[in-house]
């Protein structure tokens, strides 16, 4: 204290002050204090108070230390002395014991004294944010205080803390970073921590799921050794139960994780299982609680099938029925497991057939299935053992109707072997024992065998029992029957509410839904007087649930009755209960059944869940046989028969209308295939039609493409038949094709056309000099003179022309008979050499046209040169006088006009050349080379005139 007194400034002198006024001083302090030293003083100083005078360091220091979070972030000393007085405020950890009722009251008062400040410290939820952040320091003294303050927290309001934290950006994030911390003092805390903040919060379950906590903790869980291992192990694994159960999403995550699969080394024992641990019994425990949850009936049926099958696979389920075989394993953990196996072959046919196949290791080897039916039966094993092996037999036959088969098979004779026990032999004697539990487990051991499953039903109608020696062996229905109805083999055997309540929901279940065993019970004559008997006493409070049972399987023998035995029918049956119990009392025995609170219990889970043997009544799947008969048989009950008449003739007129509402369906069935046929037919043919018409479109496109290509290659058939090589010419030596006698036609049109071109523009050009010589004047003597020499030429080029154009005709006509002639010198003798004559004289007519066009070239060269002079002279005369000029310029622009007409005439008479070569050229190829003498004059000829006009060229100049 005398700390605590430096601090506040004051001595221990005379009389001291109280804790408030201590307290009060050091808030002050915290307050008003600007150096840092002083503020951590007065912090540490309310730490060592806080638990004596909890509640004054929180009702006035509570804002002060929030204050302190908030500001003095740098200092991680103080902040640690803020955050553990926090933690001490809000929860307390008194040392001293009291007294258990002082304790108690001390206890209350102290768990409400921290929720009042914990409600205080989040009616701020800024708190809890910055709470979040000092968790991300990493030094020591802030964050394992800020963890143990969360988790008080949350342990003292966890809803609140939770839904503050799920709306804080990154909070989980920052909680599931503690399980990295190396340090194990923070990370095993960080565990306590988030198995608070996932309790019932399935938002906060799936975050930290998919924050990848089922890969650290299994980690973890290897670390510390897995079932060997310690606490730490067993808060892994209780996180872990509080992320899956009742939690589809993580449960889907955790198998697609291919964790189920790691889980499976948890479950290795040795040969030597004495001297377990209490914490290794724990871990273990808690690791077959988490198979459980997996595969447990309450979830859905595709995901526990899905669980089921990978633990299979995994060979999960395989080591689980080691340890179930395995010798000194604790009762508990043995209990455990053969509830685990139970949920993992519940309705699994793979997983069912495995385990029927298991032996246990005695001599000889034992199914099983048997060792732990002889563990039910006896009486001297503990209870919770009997209770987890009818579970497991319930597991083994839900849903299995080939166990069904196998175990109701061991019951009929053909099938017994006496030097062997089997199951059906161990029910039968748990069944008639004196143990009333045994009774109870064996009757509902057997109607498991029988649910759901008409064949069985029948089948073990045909069980026989030896009683006594000298008498005939009974049914085992007749013996069941036998025990209810005798009152003194009940005394002897200890009458029980338990054993009859066994026996009659093994009957209910066996003549439900089977009329045969209906007609086996109501042939013995003694068992519809003792049902009315039993229903009609007013018995004790006990046997009340009896009663109701026997109402039960009464009605169960009118509602599936079939009139076959005279003396019991429905009606006779109806009027019986009329007479000696009445229609309401009957019913409202009837109703007790499902009114009773044992009732209720067992129809919540499929698991017998009992607190003592006495408790052990009803099991859940009569729970489900009863709400489906109850609405049922209370009908059959109180119809009348006039009613039940008119409800026969209306079934009778349903029977039919659905006769006739059947062959309307096979109908409707029948066109609606048809109609189905029909549309199918359709569909085919009409993407039939549209491929067919998909092809005549590109058909037809592919028509015009052609004609297009024929008409265009029509066109250029001229031109390509000019350029075509020797050896396509070769190919027709003997002959002219039609399409090449229709182009020698058109080349020989063409060259008239062009003479006559040229014709019509030599005239022009004469007229238009003659005008020029009309207009002339005496300054341009010179001028006119060469115009008129001009004149001359272009003349004697005209009459050239005219003569070459003659030429021309007559080699086109003597082609046209060449052409005729060539059709008709095929068949005709001696056609070959009229033809070879004909076609050499046109050769040597072509020969002279060619040298005519040479002459011709040398003239237009001539004319064009003297032209050019003439421009000259022209251009000098026209500096002499204006009028001159002005007939110059006239007569200068006509002559570049004749320029250009004569270079036009140039090129048409090179062109005309080229095509005479290549006239010539083709007869050549026909093999003609003989030149006449004609030929040769010709040339003489066209010689003689190049000289004369080479004379009269130097004379004009």
């Amino acid at each position: 204290m005398n700390y605590i007194w430096e601090v506040v400034g004051r001595h221990p002198t005379g009389q001291q002050p109280t804790g408030a006024e201590t307290i009060q001083k050091l808030c002050d302090r915290v307050a008003s204090s600007t150096l840092l030293e002083d503020r951590r003083d007065a912090v540490r100083a309310l730490k060592s108070l806080s638990k004596k005078y909890r509640m004054e360091v929180g009702t006035m220091a509570m804002d002060h230390l929030v204050r302190i979070l908030q500001t003095d972030r740098a200092d991680t000393e103080t902040l640690g002395y803020a955050l553990d007085t926090l933690y001490n405020i809000i929860c307390s950890d008194e040392e001293e014991e009291p007294d258990d009722s002082e304790e108690e009251n001390q206890q209350k008062q102290e768990d409400d004294l921290g929720a009042q400040f914990t409600e205080k410290f989040i009616q701020e939820p800024d708190n809890i944010t910055l709470l979040l952040t000092l968790l991300e320091e990493f030094d020591f003294h802030v964050r394992w205080p800020g963890v143990k303050l969360l988790t008080a927290l949350l342990k003292s309001q966890c809803a609140p803390v939770q839904g503050i934290i799920l709306v804080s950006p990154m909070g989980v994030s920052r909680l599931m970073d503690l399980l990295a911390d190396s340090r194990e003092v923070i990370r095993n805390d960080g565990l306590l921590l988030l198995q608070q903040l996932t309790k019932g919060n399935t938002a906060i379950q799936k975050i930290v799921a998919f924050e990848n906590a089922f890969e650290r903790l299994l980690e973890i869980i290897t670390e510390e050794g897995s079932s060997d291992g310690g606490i730490v192990v067993e808060d892994c694994l209780l996180l872990l139960l509080n992320l899956l159960k009742n939690n589809s999403s993580n449960q889907n995550f955790f198998k697609e994780g291919s964790y189920i699969q790691k889980m499976k080394p948890w479950f290795e024992v040795g040969d030597d299982n004495s001297g377990w641990s209490a914490q290794k019994v724990t871990n273990l425990h808690l690791m077959l609680q988490l198979v459980r949850v997996m595969v447990s009936p309450v979830n859905s049926p595709g995901a526990t099938a899905s669980c089921q099958k990978a633990m299979f696979q995994c060979d999960l389920l395989q080591q689980l029925c080691t340890i179930l075989m395995a010798t000194g394993v604790p009762a508990d953990i043995l209990t455990e497991t053969i509830n685990t196996v139970s949920e993992v072959i519940r309705g699994s046919e793979v997983n069912q057939d495995y385990f029927a196949s298991v032996n246990a290791p005695s001599n000889p080897p034992r199914p099983a299935i048997v060792v732990l039916l002889m563990s039910m039966v006896n009486e001297r094993q503990p209870f919770v053992l009997r209770c987890a092996v009818l579970y497991c037999f319930q597991c083994f036959l839900y849903k299995n109707h080939k166990g069904q088969g196998e175990i109701v098979a061991t019951l009929l004779p053909s099938t017994i072997d006496a030097n062997s026990i089997s199951a059906g032999q161990l029910l039968c004697g748990g069944l008639f024992s004196a143990d009333s539990l045994s009774n109870w487990c064996a009757a509902v051991a057997l109607a498991h065998a029988l649910q759901d499953n008409l064949t069985q039903k029948e089948q073990l109608l045909r069980v026989q029992l030896a009683t006594s020696l000298g008498k005939p062996p009974v049914s085992l229905l007749q013996q069941c029957t036998n025990i209810l109805s005798q009152g003194d083999k009940l005394n002897r055997r200890g009458s029980r509410v338990q054993t009859k309540v066994g026996l009659l929901m093994l009957l209910c279940t066996w003549i439900s839904n089977c009329p045969i065993a209906v007609m086996h019970f109501l042939h013995n004559q003694d068992n519809v007087p003792f049902l009315t008997g039993q229903i009609s006493e007013n018995l004790g409070e006990d046997e009340r649930l009896v009663q109701g049972l026997c109402a039960l399987l009464l009605g169960i023998c009118i509602y599936y009755n079939d009139n076959s035995l005279e003396n019991y029918t429905k009606e006779k049956l109806k009027q019986l209960i009329e007479k000696r119990i009445g229609k309401e009392n009957f019913v409202e025995k009837l109703a007790f059944i499902t009114k009773h609170e044992l009732y209720s219990r067992a129809a919540q889970k499929p698991q017998p869940a009992f607190s003592t043997p006495e408790h052990m009544l009803f099991d859940h799947e009569f729970t489900k046989l009863v709400k489906e008969l109850e609405g049922m048989i209370t009908k059959a009950v109180l119809r009348s028969s006039e009613e039940e008449k008119k409800e026969e003739e209306v079934k009778k007129t349903l029977e039919q209308h659905d006769s006739i509402v059947t062959q309307y369906k096979e109908l409707i069935r029948e066109q609606d295939s048809q109609i189905n046929e029909l549309k199918e037919q359709v569909a085919l043919l009409t993407s039939q039609n549209e491929k067919l018409q998909n092809t005549t479109t590109q058909q037809f496109s592919q028509i015009q493409q052609h004609k297009d290509q024929y008409n265009i290659l029509k066109l250029k058939l001229g031109k390509d038949n000019q350029q075509t090589g020797n050896q396509a010419e070769a190919a027709h030596v003997n002959g002219l094709q039609p399409e090449e006698l229709s182009q020698l036609r058109e080349q020989l049109e063409e060259l008239q056309r062009q003479n006559q071109l040229l014709q019509t523009q030599l005239t022009e050009k004469d007229s238009l000099i003659t005008s020029l010589k009309a207009e002339g004047v005496p300054s341009g003597e010179r001028a006119t003179s060469e115009v008129t020499e001009l004149q001359k030429e272009v003349e004697l080029l005209k009459a050239q022309l005219q003569s070459q154009t003659a030429e021309i005709t007559q080699l086109q006509s003597e082609r046209q008979e060449l052409l005729r002639g060539s059709e008709s010198t095929a068949a005709a003798p001696g056609g070959d050499s009229v033809y070879t004559e004909k076609t050499a004289e046109l050769e040597s007519r072509l020969s002279a046209q060619t040298a005519e066009t040479q002459k011709l070239k040398g003239e237009v060269k001539t004319l064009l040169e003297s032209k050019e002079l003439m421009e000259k002279e022209l251009a000098s005369a026209t500096s002499t006088t204006a009028i001159m000029q002005a007939e110059k310029s006239k007569l200068q622009q006509e002559v570049q006009e004749s320029k250009k007409e004569q270079d036009d005439l140039l090129m048409l008479l090179a062109d005309q050349d080229q095509k005479i070569l290549s006239l010539k050229q083709r007869l050549k190829d026909l093999g003609e080379t003989i030149e006449d003498e004609d030929d040769l004059d010709s040339r003489d000829q066209f010689d003689d005139d190049d000289d004369d006009e080479e004379d009269d060229e130097e004379c004009d100049e």
